[in-house]
């Protein structure tokens, strides 16, 4: 099983919108690096951090299951999807998503600023000055550091 964390702003998409829904699929990604590890890493049972971004309080939020890899995302041939990419070949489709359900919201947010400052998180991609992907893996020991701050 592999680790993950999955970011999504809440005015989009919130983890009471999935704990709502129960599963969705990730779609919307529109990063070359973030399609190949949906495509080629994420696998059915993996674990992921639901991530909430670009918010008053960045931070963890809850715990996802993928819940199957990588298939073609559809908004990329819907020409009213702010996802739309005309340049995707049906037959060969640019864009993946991967099919999520809820785990679990966590007792509380951890926080972006109390993630940096936690000692063995020094190496977390999500960490990294100029990181804007919107996965990013998670290794085994940051995922159980990361569940100990709850």
């Amino acid at each position: 099983m592999a680790y993950w964390l999955m970011k999504s702003e809440p005015g989009t998409y919130s983890i009471d919108d999935l704990e709502r829904e129960r599963s969705t699929g990730w779609d919307g990604v529109r990063n070359y690096q973030v399609r190949n590890m949906m495509r080629d890493e994420m696998r059915k049972g993996d674990q992921a951090f639901f991530y909430h971004s670009s918010c008053a309080e960045p931070g963890v939020v809850g715990i996802m299951t993928v819940r199957g890899g990588g298939r073609p995302d559809p908004a990329q041939f819907d020409p009213e999807s702010p996802y739309c990419d005309p340049k995707s070949d049906p037959d060969n489709p640019t864009w993946l998503l991967v099919e999520v359900a809820f785990k679990r919201k966590l007792s509380r947010t951890i926080t972006l600023a109390e993630l940096r400052g936690q000692p063995g998180l020094d190496d977390f991609q999500l960490l990294r000055r100029g990181n804007r992907l919107s996965v990013v893996p998670v290794t085994p020991a940051q995922w159980e550091l990361i569940l100990s701050l709850e």
